[in-house]
């Protein structure tokens, strides 16, 4: 990928909905033409063709924001029609409003972000990694819906009758809704006790039926994380399939991440300062991918519990007097670095 130093023209685009705005900057970030178009195929060809017939035989990049949401289409299109795009993020930051708020304005601050950096950031790959993220947020969704779902039952047996109540409430959780999806309501109930029952029945169904769903679906993404990293979760201790999965949505492939610390930055596990006057210390960053910070955490809480040198690290850390949640974050810094090269040495 050519850097933003080296294109004579940066095509920043705000994405929306139903239309994308297009603005034509030059190398030192002064606009020369603004398009919009609809967010549609002949939308993406007039934008492109717009762009060619302006640019000439000029090198080009293409700054789009929302690459994983209404720009995926427009990202894919000039992808695959050879063009150079490159992801700009498009939440809030300081400094992003002073100028006022319009398509138009966001899209010559997307060029002029691209100028600013050093290394343009890559698109995240299609293929298995898309299906692997697709799988991923079913999964989260079903997981929470079951989860609210446990809720309502619960709440609900607070205020059951209280024959009803001691029958279901020392129950573990998943014998519990399936009890309540077999309940059979009495033949003489009044309307209070059957719509009871037919709640408890509909909630237990949903509950075990989410759980079934939830299962299934850590399968599939449990098979594509192998086939994508073959023995990762096998040699790396602590490191679930699904922390796996998390872990390959944000690295996606190998040249992506540039280095081990982007890559610690992205995880929000590089020290950052935050130093003042007398005061001279540092703190993890809290940008970042959430969600790889979490498959993180996780897999270092795994390690502080169950594998040996971890334990042996632990103890030499706390005799020097580190508390564990520094040294928590030790360990997600370590494994940043760990992971990182491992998955550039050996799944790239």
């Amino acid at each position: 990928m050519i850097l933003a130093a080296e294109a004579d023209m940066i095509i920043g685009v705000d994405t929306h909905l139903d239309t994308h705005t297009a603005a034509i900057c030059d190398a030192r970030g002064r606009v020369l033409w603004q398009l919009q178009v609809p967010a549609t195929a002949a939308g993406y060809a007039r934008l492109l063709a717009w762009a060619r017939s302006v640019a000439g035989n000029s090198p080009v990049m293409w700054a789009v924001e929302g690459t994983r949401h209404y720009g995926l289409g427009l990202a894919r299109y000039l992808t695959g029609a050879g063009e150079q795009v490159s992801e700009i993020d498009n939440s809030r930051h300081v400094g992003k409003r002073r100028a006022g708020k319009s398509d138009a304005i966001d899209a010559v601050r997307a060029a002029r972000e691209l100028l600013a950096r050093p290394h343009p950031a890559q698109m995240r790959a299609d293929g298995d990694r898309e299906a692997l993220r697709l799988l991923m947020i079913d999964r989260d969704n079903a997981v929470q819906s079951c989860k609210t779902a446990r809720t309502a039952l619960a709440a609900i047996l607070v205020t059951a009758p209280a024959p009803l109540r001691e029958q279901l409430r020392g129950l573990p959780r998943e014998r519990r809704a399936k009890q309540c999806a077999s309940l059979a309501c009495p033949d003489d109930a009044d309307r209070q006790t059957r719509v009871l029952h037919q709640t408890l029945t509909r909630l237990g169904q949903r509950i075990a039926g989410l759980a079934d769903t939830a299962a299934e679906l850590e399968a599939q993404i449990t098979q594509i994380v192998e086939e994508m990293a073959p023995g990762l979760v096998a040699a790396e201790p602590g490191l679930g399939a699904l922390s796996a999965a998390q872990l390959l949505l944000s690295w996606s492939h190998a040249g992506r991440i540039r280095s081990e610390a982007a890559f610690a930055m992205l995880s929000g596990t590089a020290p950052v300062p935050v130093s003042s006057g007398r005061t001279d210390r540092h703190r993890l960053n809290r940008l970042g991918d959430r969600q790889l910070n979490r498959a993180l955490h996780t897999v270092a809480v795994t390690r502080m519990r169950c594998h040996p040198p971890t334990l042996a690290y632990v103890q030499r850390r706390r005799a020097e007097g580190k508390t564990d949640k520094d040294i928590r974050r030790c360990l997600k810094r370590y494994l940043a670095r760990h992971l990182y090269r491992t998955l550039n040495s050996q799944f790239s």
